[in-house]
Order: structure tokens, then sequence, then C-alpha cells
């Protein structure tokens, strides 16, 4: 169909699955988020839901509505009625990273949240102009990566990041959790109906505030929740519409040191995650422009920072979840809306104690579970050893902040144990450290060495381990930080492995290469 004769239809009725499986997933984040401001940083009340969320609220609504205008000039181009919008919002794994790493410390080095608050603005600043810098090379980035090294790099996160903290407290709860998960799996993924098509999502969170509450008047409390905390909730409603926090943002710049060691290398993660999602979109059927995405991510943030929001956007996995349960275009652009609307009128306190968190962390284990297998079936099978090699980054990242934590929890740290004494107990800390430093670039350098090792390619594999080689020299992976030759050791082992690699292309024989019947999109490189 051409455009003149087809227009999409912007709401479907498999819209309502995705709009609350997405749209409760990124209620959670807003939740989460809230409360990581209001307990750990110690936000003022009237900063943190009169200034933060309303801006926060508008990134989010310009987010996902743009990706809702691409998802519609898409299908108005292709003709197609299965397009689907990329999902997008706060970026999880920064909003930890700028909490923790740079406002937390700021506050205790202040005693002053305002000044924190002002740090974070500076931080998402830096990272938006990566992005958007980046977003005039990620076309090429992607064009010349294998799709197995792209998608299994995306698969570690969901496997680690995204899957085993909903999991886990899934399993610490599971009168609710369990019972909500098999809910959403049984419709998801089984197909089964509730209640004339109400969507499963909808049905896991009704099921689990009705547990939770039932606990509650029963003296059980396995949701967490409580009447006086629900009546307290109410007190935080009132509109509020963002406004420019220029002075505050740039007040935060005298801390740009700091800022500059995390900012710029975490701001190439988002760049890469990017990519990988968009590879991931790509895989399910849809292509979007990848400089489009990217600069689109740089721009909301920039402006949610110019408003006082210190949070990152970022397109998010899970596409092809989203779209395998009907989601379409719509189901995106209402989302921001009803977040806007939550955020602006205060309602997000209320929801906070109204809703156990344990109904909804399911969702994101069912989309960890997703993104996790479609690295697999949408690569050949031959690929699934690059796969694995690619996931293994992630895993020694999530591992080590497992461990980083029990010991901070315990008030000490790796190097006041002692390496020794931890080795002696089969941790291998060190190792852990330098694997999963910068994970997500350095499972799709190995990745990528991998395949084009498996597809007799020895030539392209030595340009990989040599881009390897210079990543690790600044610091970009196996490094905690950007720095000159902070891993001198792995910078020479990249070197050797990419001299190996060229004169094993140049003077060694090979066995024939048995082709593989896959489909199309499953080919080594990644689709234009």
């Amino acid at each position: 169909m051409s455009d003149m004769t087809y227009k999409p239809k912007f709401f479907v009725p498999g819209d309502w699955n995705a709009l609350f499986g997405f749209g409760t997933n990124i209620l959670v984040n807003v939740l989460v988020l809230t409360g990581l401001l209001k307990f750990v940083i110690g936000m003022p009340g009237p900063i943190l839901f009169g200034r933060i969320l309303p801006a926060l609220g508008l990134m989010l609504c310009l987010s996902t509505c743009y990706y809702a205008f691409l998802a519609y000039n898409l299908a108005k181009k292709t003709g197609r009625k299965d397009v689907c919008a990329l999902p997008s919002g706060v970026s999880v794994p920064h909003m930890f990273v700028v909490t923790f790493v740079i406002m937390l410390p700021i506050k205790i080095a202040t005693g002053d949240p305002m000044a924190a608050w002002g740090a974070g603005l500076c931080w998402v600043f830096v990272q938006s102009f990566v992005l958007m810098g980046g977003s005039l090379i990620g076309p090429y980035l992607r064009k010349i990566t294998p799709r197995a090294a792209l998608l299994g790099s995306l698969a570690g996160i969901s496997i680690t990041f995204i899957s085993m903290s909903p999991a886990a407290q899934m399993f610490a709860t599971p009168v609710i959790g369990v019972i909500c998960f098999i809910i959403i799996l049984s419709n998801w993924f089984g197909g089964a109906r509730y209640f004339g098509g109400v969507p499963g999502g909808l049905v896991a969170i009704a099921v689990g505030t009705i547990i939770g509450w039932g606990s509650t008047f029963l003296g059980l409390g396995y949701g967490g929740l409580t009447v006086a905390g629900l009546g307290a909730s109410f007190s935080g409603f009132g509109f509020a519409v963002p406004y420019p926090a220029v002075g505050e943002l740039f007040g935060g710049f005298k801390y740009i040191g700091v800022i500059l060691v995390t900012a710029i290398p975490f701001g190439i993660y988002d760049l890469i995650e990017a990519l990988d999602n968009v590879e991931s979109a790509s895989a399910a059927g849809d292509s979007y422009p990848t400089v489009r995405v990217l600069g689109a991510d740089g721009v909301v943030s920039l402006i949610g920072c110019l408003m006082g929001n210190p949070f990152i956007n970022a397109v998010y996995i899970g596409h092809p979840g989203w779209k395998a349960m009907g989601g379409r275009i719509g189901y995106s652009a209402v989302t921001g809306l009803a977040i806007l609307v939550l955020t602006w009128f205060g309602i997000v306190g209320v929801l906070s104690a109204l809703i156990p968190v344990i109904a909804i962390l399911p969702i994101l284990l069912y989309i960890g579970m997703l993104i996790g297998s479609q690295a697999f079936q949408e690569t050949p099978a031959k690929h699934a050893p690059a796969i694995i090699l690619a996931l293994l980054p992630q895993i020694a990242a999530w591992g080590k902040l497992q461990i980083d934590s029990a010991l901070g929890a315990a008030g000490t740290n790796a190097a006041t144990v002692g390496m020794a004494k931890l080795g002696q107990v089969g941790v291998i800390y060190g190792g852990l450290e330098t694997l999963g430093g910068g994970a997500t670039l350095a499972g799709i350098v190995l990745g990528a060495i991998t395949v084009f090792i498996i597809e007799r390619q020895l030539d392209r594999a030595a340009f990989f381990a040599l881009a390897g080689a210079v990543f690790t020299f600044f610091g970009f992976i196996h490094n905690e930080a950007i720095g000159f030759m902070q891993s001198p050791t792995v910078v020479v082992a990249y070197l050797g492995v990419a001299l190996t690699l060229f004169l094993c292309s140049k003077f060694s024989s090979f066995e024939p290469l048995v082709e593989e019947v896959h489909h199309p999109a499953a080919m080594p490189e990644a689709a234009e």
C-alpha cells in the first residue's frame, strides 16, 4: 500500500495488553526512582513531587510519543498492520548509577540534597551529548557488527540485571509473586484468556493487590501495604508543571571531574544498548532509522535535564515482547500520556502505597525471558557459542555487584578482605572486575570475534580484536573507569589475539564451511 492509501490505526485491541504490560513496567521504574530520591538522597517533597517528577513525566511523554510517531510513519510507508513502536523510558541501570555513584557521594560530602540534584542534572547533560554525537556513527556500527554479538550482549543484560532481581523478589514473596507470574505466563505465553479478554497484566496486578491487602488485614503483611501509608499518600495530591532548572544544572558543573569518569563510558553504554535494542526490533520485523532513534534519546534526555530530571532516557529492550502481546502504535503514546498525568498531579505516591510492587515485577521477568531467548531464536544455531561468550561479561558484572553489595552491607570491601582470601573460597574477584568492566561493549567485542571465527572470516575477527585492544587502552572495557592503559595485560592479550587471527587468515587452510539454512534475518551481519 502507498502512503496515500493506507492510514494506520493509532490504537488496536492488542495495544491494551501492551499498554498494561509496558505501562506497569514504566510505573515500576517511576516508583523505584521516587523511593531512591526520597529515602537515599533525602530529596525534599516539594522538589521531588513539584520539580523532578513533573520533568520526568515530560521527558517520558516526549519519548514515547516520538517513538509512536516513528511507528506510525513506518506502518504508513510499508502498509503493514503489525508495526510495533519501540519501547522507551528511564534507563534502569543508570537510575542506580546516578543515585549511588554520583548523587549520594555528593550528598554525603555536602549534606545538601540540592547539590546532589545539580550533579545528577550535569551527569545527564554530558550523557545527552554523547548520545547525540554517537547517533552519527551508530548505523555503521550496526552494519559491521554481527547480530549474535548484539543480541547476545543484550541477552546478558536481560538475564542478569533485568531478570534476576525480580525473580529473587518473587520467590521471596511467592504467595504474590509466583501466582502473578503464572497468571502472566498463562496469558502471554500460553494464550489463556481471562474474563472476556481482560489483559493478563491487569489481572496479575489486580490479583496481587487483592492478596497484598488481604494479607495486610490478616496481619501477614505479604505486600508491605498499610492503611496508614495509603492515607498519608493522599497528601501529595496537587498540580505541578516542570519549569527550567538551568541554575541547578550549571551549579552541578563544579563536580564535573567526578561526573566525567562515569558519564562518558555510560553514555557509550547507552549508545551500544540502543543499537542492541534497535537490532532486536529489526529481528522482530520492525526496522527503525538508527540515527533518529539514538538522536531522539539524546534530545529528550537533554530536554528533561534542562527541566530538572536527573535520569536519562533510553530505548528499552522488550520490543518483541510488546509486539507479541499485540502492541502496535498507541500503547507507547498512551503510556507516556498516562505517566504525564500521574507525575503532574501527584498520583505516583498514592499508587506506590496502593499496589504491591511484587505484583508488577513478574512482567519484568517475562520480558527478560523473551529477550534472552530471542538471541538464540533469531541467529543461526552455529552462532550459539558466540552468544554464550557475549553473555559472560554481564554475568561477571552482576556477580561483582552482588559481592560488593554484600561486603558493603557488612561494612567492608574486597580490598579490605583481600583478593587472596576471596580466591581461597572460589571468588575470583579480580577476574570478575576485569571481565565485567564495560560489560555491554565487551560482550559485543567477544561475541563478534567468535562469530567471525565460526564463519571463517578471521580477518574480520582480527579487526574486532584490535578494536578490543583500543577500547581497553582507553578504559571503555575491562576497566571500572576511563583511563589510559589501566589494564595493560588485557591490551596486550587483545593485540596478541588480533595478530594470531590475522596470521591464521593469511596462512592457514580450513575445512569446508557447512552452510546452514536459516531465516534471512539471522545472517551473521546485522540487517541494515
